[in-house]
């Protein structure tokens, strides 16, 4: 295939894969009317908990990150990995988690209560930004923290040698990049959240804390208005469009040009060192402690597991290394300004309306349950699109400014363009995307929740079920395996990815 027409065919399939299931359902249902009431106070709410949840995500993930670009010492590589397990961990695994730390009966309540200080709730708007902030801050952390990496080392060598104050420092180097980095960022936690469902069904509190997502949910579970569903459905579309263009429209040059060697930002003062300690251990504080009780209350419940549990395992993992593939490989064709904005359409459309939408679509040819394993390899690999698309962009577009004049002077052609110039360089943000979308596959509980059957069941589907017949303990064995086999496939493609020469 020619190189221009692998961009427009990937940006087809993911248009295709969007809209057409959009198409479908109103083809079925129609759509007209007008929002209730009710329905303009959960676009409000939606919103406004996006908003508030993506910039203090964006703004706690700066010092963050740049504490671990500042600092080396033994484990980091473990701790980057750790943050990065909440946004990769099934959503009602880690609400569990959350509930177990600052739920009525969890740590920080019994805590306050040993002090005499009246407890808090997690139920309302702030436990809804609370949980978002938990999901989202470690991708926002490392979607900075590839932001430092891309500054040349030669520039923060030369800026050291003339002796620049800090604050010249980072306006020369850091704040560009910034610029850079943090509307992406923002823009994709923004449109991560106004999806939010199970977050906001469990952690909502009322009608004052409901989601677009959830209005969506109701249409669909109990009044079967499918007219409103696609009607939302478009809402929350142009929405999340509308956020990713904003960020995308912000034009920022690339830094510079480099030689591929590791940045240090080190700092030897104390002062600096005790702060960047501080956050580091902050972090870990807020996105450990969740995970560790996960670890701690599932580790009884693994001697209770049915044997149903192991082929969901194996069917997950093989489903979540195609899916990761797939994610990549479009990714990568649409790692630029227009492919950013085809694939926020991925995110930006309602699981409900994808999996309703294929319903109708499918069952004019076939029986949709037939194609359960088919279609939700599909659509786990479309959603994870935009977040591989964030990931692979800046260093593509990095390495094409800095090394495509030179390869076109060589008669450089796309193969060993993308062996020997673009793969070296992109190693670590590829290894990041393929283990990322190997574990957002792998907990997913969406189309195959609509179209799964005990032959095709996913392990966190298996979960689902144990939940739903009170098995408490077997499901949080069920849960800590499922954690384990996210996180393993993330480090083990992040590692892959880490280890890209410097």
């Amino acid at each position: 295939m020619a190189p221009r027409l692998v961009p427009i065919t990937a940006g087809l399939v993911v248009c295709g894969l969007t809209l057409g299931p959009l198409f479908a359902l109103i083809a079925h249902a129609g759509i007209g009317g007008s929002l209730l009431a009710a329905d303009w106070a959960a676009l409000r709410f939606t919103v406004m908990q996006a908003a508030v949840s993506a910039v203090v995500s964006v703004i706690l993930a700066v010092p963050v990150a740049r504490a671990l670009i500042r600092r080396q010492f033994w484990g980091r590589g473990f701790v980057l990995a750790l943050l990065g397990a909440p946004f990769i961990l099934p959503v009602i695994v880690a609400i569990l988690g959350l509930l177990a730390i600052f739920g009525q009966n969890g740590l920080l309540n019994i805590a306050l209560a040993e002090i005499g200080l009246p407890k808090l709730s997690i139920y309302g708007a702030h436990g809804v930004i609370l949980a978002h902030v938990f999901f989202n801050l470690p991708l926002a952390v490392r979607m900075v923290l590839f932001g430092w990496q891309a500054i040349p080392a030669e520039q923060v060598r030369l800026a050291h040698s003339l002796g620049l104050a800090r604050w010249t420092f980072f306006q020369v180097l850091e704040w560009p990049m910034l610029k850079r980095v943090l509307p992406s960022a923002c823009a994709v936690i923004f449109v991560i959240c106004l999806s939010s469902f199970a977050v906001a069904l469990t952690l909502g509190g009322g009608p004052k804390a409901t989601t677009v997502e959830l209005a969506l949910y109701q249409a669909f579970r109990y009044d079967f208005d499918f007219e409103k569903v696609a009607m939302l459905g478009m809402v929350q579309m142009g929405l999340s469009l509308g956020a990713a263009m904003i960020a995308i429209s912000v034009r920022v040059p690339v830094v510079g040009q480099g030689l591929d060697r590791s940045i240090s930002l080190g700092d030897t003062s104390w002062p600096v060192a005790v702060w960047d300690a501080a956050w580091i251990s902050i972090a870990l504080a807020f996105l450990g402690l969740p995970i560790a009780s996960v670890v701690v209350d599932g580790i009884g419940g693994l001697w209770d597991l049915p044997k149903s549990v192991w082929p969901a395992l194996g069917r997950s993992l093989w489903m979540a290394l195609i899916s990761s593939a797939l994610a990549v490989a479009l990714g990568a064709a649409l790692a630029s300004r227009t492919g950013e904005i085809l694939a926020t359409l991925a995110i930006s459309m309602s699981g409900l309306v994808l999996g309703s939408g294929l319903f109708f679509f499918l069952r004019a040819w076939v029986n949709p349950f037939d194609f359960a394993l088919f279609v939700t390899v599909l659509m786990n690999a479309l959603m994870s699109v935009p977040f591989v698309v964030r990931i692979l962009r800046p260093t593509c577009e990095a390495t094409a400014q800095n090394y495509g004049r030179l390869a076109r002077s060589l008669g450089l052609g796309w193969p060993a363009w993308g062996l020997w110039v673009a793969l070296p360089r992109m190693r670590r943000s590829l290894g990041f995307s393929l283990g990322l979308s190997a574990a957002l596959s792998i907990g997913d509980l969406g189309v195959i929740a609509l179209f799964g059957s005990a032959e095709t069941a996913t392990l966190p589907l298996v979960m689902y079920q144990l939940m739903g017949s009170y098995k408490i303990e077997a499901a949080s064995g069920a849960a800590l395996l499922l954690m384990m086999a996210a996180l393993g496939l993330f480090m083990v493609f992040d590692r892959w990815g880490q280890n890209a020469r410097a």
